[in-house]
């Protein structure tokens, strides 16, 4: 199994050893026993889900993130982000999801990530913001956003 690191935290992609019990959101076991079993049966399904977030100077799960499946036809993938109260605005989002975002782009199968986030959900869209993503589109509830795959990434080419 790999993991990821940035300078304060360890991504860790959901495994078939995981417990989905280690999520505090109840609303999402069913999100990541439906993923864990794709990687049971799809040893190419690990890392294009749910990755924990690690807190390596508390040695503590403090959200998870992740793609909403592996790179669609159009070589795109949904990204997804929730952290515990007590992590956020610490820039844990940010940090997370641009590493992920940078893997997923380094695998070559990438050439764009896209995000939803509910109009009202300020401290989403700012994250998305900061990882230099931009609005593609609104309905009454949602903001969608896209970010392609850098000049020169293997995707791109």
């Amino acid at each position: 199994m790999f993991t990821l690191a940035t300078a304060r935290l360890e991504l860790v992609p959901a495994h078939s050893g995981l417990s989905p019990d280690y999520s505090p959101y109840v609303q999402e076991r069913k999100h990541i026993v439906r993923h864990l079993a794709k990687v049971k049966a799809d040893p190419d399904e690990l890392g294009w889900g749910v990755w924990l977030v690690v807190d390596r100077a508390a040695n503590e799960v403090v959200g998870d993130i992740g793609f909403k499946g592996k790179p669609a036809e159009a070589r795109t993938v949904e990204a997804g982000f929730g952290f515990l109260p007590a992590a956020r605005n610490q820039g844990f989002a940010t940090e997370s999801v641009r590493a992920l975002m940078e893997w997923a782009f380094a695998t070559g199968r990438v050439d764009a990530v896209t995000a939803e986030c509910l109009v009202d959900n300020q401290a989403s869209a700012r994250v998305l913001e900061k990882l230099g993503m931009t609005r593609t589109g609104s309905n009454a509830e949602m903001v969608y956003w896209a970010l392609a795959a850098p000049t020169g990434n293997p995707a791109a080419t």
